[in-house]
């Protein structure tokens, strides 16, 4: 800031500095301007301390240059001194007017944002204290739930007492859902027990009505009866446990499992004696004299077996009582006539309030009441009960016609409810919504009045059982995980005092202590939901060690950001530095060491960083600049040497050597470092075709003179003056050849055949080339110079004149073999 305000003072200065060509000021003018000046450096001054907001209002309103005035304004923050100068600025000052508005609005929209999340918590720890008196229990999990996803969003903004309030509600509110889940399940219990219990009368029940109509000729299965007894004591048991029993339904039991026991036991004691049943019964059956001894065993065997009364007594057992001389006992025992006329008057009483039920509708209580009739009903004798079978039979008729009336209007309603339990089953859920969700279904079913028909309710209770089965596992779990919450959190408060204890400050790795304090606050607020009360120290605990861990960091963060506001201000004046490549070499130094900057705040860090990437961006900016225009340089360069290309292409073979030469200059002329890479390459290849081209034409041109000197010497004439002046040494150099031998090596060199009259010769040449190390292969300047070398002594020695014309037109030849090669 300082060297911002320093440079705006030597802006001022040098602006209102007077030209030299000015007229001299007066006094008075002189004497405004260091008024002026002196102002202006006073407040530069104030502006560098740290000016109240009264101070910095002044000074946006007063200030003597316009720079200092917006400074001063973007620096108010209190709400009034902001309105007292966009009041006094409207219409005067439009920067300092637009300044002091803006930041007006945006304090403002973060008033009303703070409003809004106060409002919120307010709200939300109303919701929660209502939730926690309501005594609508529909969807309460779930309602709860939302409203702590709600609070998690604004929690950092409440104040302890407020998360206090809130969490006490919560934890209201978790209790209340425990008990309702207690209760609930306690309900189903106690139904399911009454159910059990309810189901083995009936089964006793009628297992004693099966025996008493068992003909005498048959014999129960002991295995069958032992299971049953023992099956249906176990049964009892587990639906009597932690429950109330009413005492007539066990003294109904009782006396049920009793006559169950007595007739197993006569059973077992009738197979274990079954081979002396069967002696005493052959003895009996030959009629044989039997003797005091057998009658006195058969006496004890019909004692030891005591067969009960009321059940018809096996033909097993005939045969001793005849040997023990007693009648055959009748099928219905002999009752007690005053315990009859109770259990009458019994009977009376429950017909009639059967009766009374069936009247007012009531089916649940008709039927319970119709069983109880029906029990009482078996326990009277033939004479006391027949007067009482055709009012029982009535009721019957009438219990029926209700069940079909109720049936009718309930079933289909039943069977919605059992469609909406197996839909409920195969849909995931959480948990905790899909238990509500299967109470309220079982709530509805029961409000019906149940079913009679039993498959019906099989359906229903089996959809249920597997809505519920994915259910348990999380009740399960959730059940000690306020606990296991409450020793994690005291776990991560073990932890953050141990690094807290043995952190060393001055060589810490700062991005691994931050990573610290978000991951304790991230585990912290995961473990939850934990019992409030028991949290309360370990909550106090963690807040103490929170503070000692963001000390420090705070205090790095700070040092950090300062260092980063050097890099920005760095970077800001390397926007104009020259040399450009230079600028660009700081800047990027300067994003390596902001890299190696530690820990800063991520709202400040954020705002350094954009003033940072603008200054880079800027500078790069030149970068870009330049590229594009050279780019434009590389496209006009392009355009020229494309231009050049057309005009080169139209140059060919029978072209002048004029044409081909001029082609091939233009093209040198161009500077192939400005070209792009496609164009550089096509001017290459264009200049080595006009190359080729051109020295095609010389060769041509040459061998063609060759030629016209080597007819000449064939002839007599002399060529020294019209041959070139190198080939009298060329011709000094070599030996003197006969001529057939010269046009013979010339065609060999040229790589034209021989006649076949000098083959022989051609070969001795051949083979003496190789000897002198000449049969190797040479390259075209090597052949083009050994070829010269014999038309320079052909022309200029004696071969030539020694020649006659057809060894000229042979050597000819084998000169325009070379050309077309």
């Amino acid at each position: 800031m300082a060297a911002f305000i320093q440079k705006l003072f030597r802006s001022r200065k040098t602006a209102n500095a007077a030209p030299k060509s000015r007229k001299a000021p007066q006094p008075a003018q002189v004497e405004q301007e260091d008024t002026r000046a002196s102002q202006r450096e006073e407040q530069l001054r104030t502006m560098e301390g740290s000016p109240s907001q009264d101070a910095l209002a002044k000074i946006a309103i007063e200030g003597a240059t316009a720079d200092i005035r917006q400074t001063a304004a973007s620096r108010l923050t209190e709400e009034s001194s902001l309105q007292q100068v966009q009041k006094r600025a409207r219409g005067k000052d439009k920067g300092v007017y637009q300044t002091v508005k803006l930041t007006l609005q945006k304090l403002r929209e973060e008033q009303a944002r703070q409003q809004g999340i106060t409002q919120t918590i307010g709200m939300l720890i109303s919701h929660a204290r209502d939730q926690a008196q309501s005594n609508d229990t529909k969807l309460y999990k779930a309602r709860l739930d939302s409203l702590l996803k709600q609070w998690s969003e604004v929690e950092n903004h409440a104040s302890p007492e407020q998360a206090q309030t809130f969490l006490e509600a919560v934890h209201r509110c978790k209790e209340r859902i425990a008990a309702i889940q207690s209760a609930a399940e306690d309900e189903k219990r106690q139904r399911e027990q009454t159910l059990q219990r309810r189901e083995t009368l009936n089964m006793l029940t009628s297992t004693l009505d099966e025996l008493k109509a068992q003909p005498p000729e048959t014999l129960p299965s002991q295995a069958s009866l032992d299971a049953l007894q023992k099956t249906q004591e176990n049964r009892w048991l587990e639906a009597t446990r932690d429950t109330a029993v009413e005492k007539q339904e066990q003294k109904t039991y009782e006396t049920a499992m009793l006559a169950l026991r007595n007739y197993l036991s006569a059973v077992r004691r009738i197979n274990q004696e079954r081979e002396t049943i069967a002696e005493l019964s052959a003895a009996l059956d030959n009629k044989q004299d039997t003797s005091e001894d057998q009658r006195a065993l058969a006496r004890t065997l019909i004692q030891e077996i005591r067969w009960p009364e009321g059940y018809p007594s096996p033909t097993l057992l005939e045969p001793l009582r005849k040997l023990a001389g007693k009648r055959k006992s009748p099928v219905e025992a002999p009752a007690d006539q005053e315990r009859q006329k109770a259990l009458a008057a019994r009977l009376h009483t429950d017909l009639q309030r059967l009766e009374e039920a069936l009247e007012a509708k009531q089916l649940k209580e008709s039927k319970q009441l119709f069983k109880t009739a029906q029990q009482h009903l078996r326990d009277l004798d033939h004479r006391h009960g027949k007067p009482l079978q055709t009012r029982m039979q009535l009721l019957t008729a009438q219990l029926k016609e209700l069940t079909d009336w109720q049936g009718f209007a309930t079933e289909p309603k039943q069977i919605a409810l059992c469609e909406q339990m197996e839909y409920l089953a195969d849909q995931p859920m959480e948990p905790e919504a899909k238990a509500e969700r299967i109470r309220e279904l079982q709530n509805e079913w029961r409000d019906l009045g149940g079913s009679s028909d039993r498959s019906l309710w099989s359906r229903f209770k089996t959809a249920s059982d597997k809505a519920y089965e994915p259910c348990k596992a999380y009740f399960s779990a959730k059940s000690g995980l306020k606990q296991a919450n409450l020793e994690k959190r005291s776990a991560i408060c073990e932890q953050l005092e141990t690094f807290l204890d043995n952190a060393d400050w001055s060589s810490i790795d700062w991005k691994a202590a931050e990573r610290i304090h978000q991951a304790a606050r991230q585990e912290w607020k995961e473990a939850w939901p934990v019992e409030f009360r028991d949290n309360r120290q370990v909550q106090k605990r963690f807040d103490d060690l929170l503070k000692r861990l963001e000390a420090p960091l705070d205090e790095e963060r700070r040092k950090n950001e300062g260092l980063k506001q050097e890099i920005v201000q760095t970077a800001q004046a390397l926007v104009d530095h020259e040399p450009l490549q230079d600028a660009m070499n700081k800047a990027k130094a300067l994003q390596t060491d902001w890299q190696a900057i530690g820990i800063t705040r991520h709202r400040e860090d954020r705002k350094l960083w954009q003033a940072f990437r603008k200054a880079c961006d800027q500078i790069f900016a030149r970068r870009d600049t330049e590229r594009s225009e050279q780019q434009q340089a590389y496209r006009a360069a392009d355009e020229s040497a494309k231009a050049s290309l057309r005009l080169s292409s139209e140059v060919t073979g029978d072209s002048d050597e004029e044409a081909i030469t001029a082609a091939l200059s233009a093209l040198r002329d161009i500077d192939a470092a400005v070209l792009s890479k496609g164009v550089r390459e096509q001017v290459q290849q264009e200049k080595q075709r006009l190359a080729q081209l051109l020295s095609s034409l010389q060769l041509r041109s040459k061998m063609a003179s060759w030629q016209s000197l080597v007819l000449a010497a064939a002839t007599g004439e002399t060529v020294t003056d019209a041959a070139p002046e190198h080939w009298p040494e060329l011709a000094g150099a070599s030996d003197g050849q006969d001529p057939a031998e010269l046009v013979i090596r010339a065609e060999i060199l040229c790589g034209v055949s021989s006649p076949d009259s000098d083959q022989q010769r051609r070969m001795e040449i051949q083979v003496q080339r190789l000897a002198d190390g000449m049969g190797s292969p040479h390259t075209s300047g090597d052949q083009l110079r050994d070829v010269e070398k014999l038309v320079a002594n052909w022309c200029l020695g004696a071969t030539g004149e020694a020649a006659n014309r057809e060894l000229a037109e042979r050597l000819n030849g084998a000169l325009s073999n070379l050309i077309n090669a």
